[in-house]
């Protein structure tokens, strides 16, 4: 190693200096091939363990020699702690003796951004494992979120970890999709607030929290992964970009680009989506790192790029500063044509800026930094495993009950099904053990995921029979789980999905679905479960929503949770017995007859049932839907007026009372009906949603504050614009169960909104 000269008196490691000018001074300094290395990130270690993704290995050169790399400086270190089981006191002191190479080798010594996945939790050995973000979207509680996202971003800073590839911000259009249990919902408000809490609790930990995916990945054709966007621009601008604009209010310092293509261009080669739209509109001055592997893909998937060097000229260009997550096209073809003049040297020094900036946010350019490693680590210590129980509790969602829950104590149970003795039905795909751990089958999970047989086990009679797989299996096994649902008071059935990447599950990302039916022989085995007669509770442990029109009428109750985390099964266990009264809502509608149906509820009236089509979109469980043991007494719902100025405030106010013995939670949901506008619009789309919690015998009054922004849309000029005239704001439990329509109508002219608009609601108790 060659100690280079030390730079500790340089004018840009002064943090009381100004940024920009410290930033500037650095850059004055720098070779190009030293501004290259800090643009790209290096994946050490990535060739242990297996492959994770297609393709991964086709843009990698494990023969890269790390110690003659670091000579230049590195720009980003990728997944330190998430590509392969390591202990979390040996990574951390790994991690540190790597920074340490780095700082020690480089003529500036500038250490590296360390960025990890942190969908689930910090995505690493031994750390807890968080509900999955479509959990998130079912507690309707940003509050809750936000603390669990502090929570981990306060993990991975004591680890030396500076960025999180988080949150998902994609709104779910096709349920087929793989991807849909790592979105927070079918909704654009929803997964705005919720997306914005994380970002919000994240960067408070002083992690930067990185938007996903910018945009429309989630609309792609078909519900399959990658494949081409059919969303048109009023679509874009009124669905898929409004969550991205509220988070990055809310702090997000950086952005991650779309895989797919949109009217044929890609998102990563785009330059009116990158620079355009994020930097000139919405004003973003933070980085945007490219998704793994994407700017290679636009010489080998997409075919806009005739080679390496050509993708990461038009990457760059676009408003790429980052590519992760190694060196494939931002190392030698980027140097070789900035020295040829196929790429300008301005479009380095911009993106530059923008990375250095950030690494001067986060004190990597201070005199005398240094990594440090705590002297204890626990990544999965008792309070956090308390909020990840917390959010599961908050976010299983009673769908369907008549009478038969909760269940009494001591009742004999025949527990059925490929979900109820296996930890892995509790985890998404982006969770370690699914991520990660599948390629190390030697190595144990590395933190307590019990199952829901294990966690009725000490309250319950209970009798286990598998029935079937998630996919195959045979007819002794089906018959056998119908012998113990003979014999039993009540058959708890466990079905759903078992989360993987690429194939490797039936939900995930690469794993998409033709349909809504149950995957595999499930639908046939509850199909043989209800034959006999006895009451069957379905809890449903899946990806998606899928088609149960065809058994619910015969089901005694059906109970769902969106991969609820390690404390899933103590939190389904506490719905089934009353223990717990449940509180979530459906982030996604349903799908009833007619399991191929993509259709979101936000569909315009020609979208919904009508007699000019025999397929009938109409919800099994709507959107928003949600049964509890102790649901809150309505009791007024009112406006302070009907005329609401197009630039002023319509004020609701909703009146909740609890006439149980134990404390209530409502969902109140304010949807907005524009009966007549210049373009097709959704026939209600949510507006305001707030959690309100009510002690027992306790009445409160809801105030919610409704700017007139809030009823904008994108007009014919593909302007947004609040138009006067006639709306409703129909105010209920669902999109479907509204308790009171309001009649406003909206005076003064016509306004035309911009970025700066007014994004959400404000509310007091």
């Amino acid at each position: 190693m060659t100690t280079q000269p030390t730079t500790a008196g340089e004018p840009w490691r002064d943090p009381a200096a100004d940024p920009g000018e410290r930033v500037r001074a650095l850059m004055a300094r720098m070779t190009l091939r030293e501004k290259l290395a800090q643009l790209y990130g290096v994946w050490v270690g990535i060739d242990s363990g297996g492959e994770m993704a297609p393709h991964q290995h086709e843009f990698v050169d494990a023969a890269v020699d790390f110690d003659d790399l670091v000579r230049h400086g590195i720009g980003q270190l990728t997944r330190a702690f998430g590509t392969r089981p390591v202990d979390p006191v040996i990574g951390a002191h790994s991690l540190a003796r790597t920074q340490r190479q780095i700082v020690a080798s480089s003529r500036f010594g500038i250490p590296a951004v360390v960025h990890e996945e942190c969908l689930t939790g910090l995505a690493a050995w031994q750390a807890t494992i968080y509900p999955a973000p479509l959990s998130w979207g079912a507690t309707f509680d940003p509050e809750l979120v936000h603390r669990m996202a502090a929570r981990i971003g306060r993990t991975m800073r004591g680890l030396g970890v500076h960025q999180g590839l988080a949150p998902v911000l994609d709104v779910a259009r096709d349920l087929r999709w793989g991807r849909v249990e790592e979105t927070i919902g079918e909704d654009p408000y929803l997964v705005g607030t919720i997306g914005s809490a994380y970002v919000a609790g994240l960067e408070s930990a002083g992690v930067v929290a990185t938007l996903k995916h910018f945009v429309g990945y989630s609309a792609s054709r078909a519900g399959r992964n990658l494949a081409p966007v059919s969303a048109g621009p009023r679509e874009i601008a009124d669905v898929l970009l409004p969550p991205f604009e509220q988070a990055l209010r809310a702090g997000a310092r950086s952005v991650m680009n779309t895989y797919t293509d949109v009217d044929g261009v890609p998102g990563a080669a785009d330059p009116d989506l990158l620079t355009e739209l994020l930097r000139d509109t919405y004003g973003f001055t933070g980085t945007v790192v490219s998704d793994y592997f994407s700017v290679a893909f636009l010489h080998r998937l997409h075919g806009v790029a005739a080679d390496r060097a050509d993708a990461a000229g038009q990457a760059l260009t676009a408003g790429i500063d980052v590519e992760l997550p190694t060196m494939d096209c931002y190392g030698e073809p980027l140097l070789a044509a900035v020295e040829g003049g196929a790429v300008e040297a301005a479009a380095v020094d911009r993106a530059l800026e923008r990375v250095l900036r950030q690494k001067c946010d986060l004190g990597l350019l201070d005199a005398g930094w240094a990594p440090e490693v705590p002297e204890e680590i626990d990544l999965d210590d008792a309070e956090s495993r308390a909020l990840a129980r917390e959010v599961a509790e908050r976010s299983i969602v009673l769908l369907h009950n008549d009478g038969t829950l909760p269940l009494s104590p001591g009742t004999g149970v025949a527990l059925v099904g490929p979900r109820a003795d296996t930890p892995g039905a509790m985890l998404g795909c982006y969770s370690f053990p699914l991520h990660v751990g599948v390629h190390h089958p030697d190595v144990p999970f590395g933190v307590s995921v019990p199952t829901l047989r294990e966690a009725l086990a000490s309250t319950y009679d209970v009798s286990y029979a598998l029935g079937c797989p998630v996919t195959g299996g045979d007819d002794e096994g089906i018959a056998q789980a119908v012998a113990a649902c003979a014999e039993a008071s009540v058959c708890v059935a466990v079905l759903g999905d078992r989360a993987g990447l690429f194939g490797g599950g039936t939900s995930g990302e690469g794993c998409d679905a033709a349909d809504l039916r149950l995957p595999g022989r499930q639908e046939e085995l509850l199909d043989a479960l209800l034959d006999t007669g006895k009451p069957v509770v379905l809890v449903l442990l899946s990806g998606r929503p899928y088609e149960l029109s065809r058994q619910l009428p015969r089901l005694a109750a059906v109970v769902c949770g969106f991969y609820p985390g390690e404390e899933g099964a103590a939190a389904l266990a506490g719905v089934l017995s009353g223990r717990i009264n449940p509180a979530g809502r459906l982030p996604v509608s349903f799908p009833a007859a007619g399991s191929s149906q993509p259709s979101t509820y936000l569909a315009a009236p020609l979208g919904r049932r009508s007699e000019v089509s025999t397929v009938d979109p109409s919800p099994l469980f709507p959107f928003g839907h949600g049964l509890s043991y102790a649901p809150a007494t309505w009791l007024d719902v009112s406006a302070t007026g009907s005329l609401w100025p197009t630039d002023g405030v319509c004020r609701v106010r909703v009146t909740l009372r609890n006439d149980h013995d134990r404390e209530a939670s409502e969902v109140v949901q304010v949807y907005l009906h524009d009966p007549v506008a210049e373009v097709a619009r959704p026939e209600r789309q949510l507006i305001a949603a707030r959690r309100v919690c009510l002690p027992p015998g306790e009445t409160c009054v809801l105030e919610i504050g409704l700017h007139a922004d809030l009823t904008s849309y994108t007009g014919r000029a593909r302007q947004r614009q609040v138009d006067s005239g006639d709306v409703e704001l129909r105010v209920g439990t669902s999109s479907e169960q509204i308790v009171t329509t309001l009649h406003c109508t909206l005076t003064g002219p016509r306004r035309v909104v911009g970025a700066d608009r007014v994004l959400t609601p404000e509310f007091s108790l």
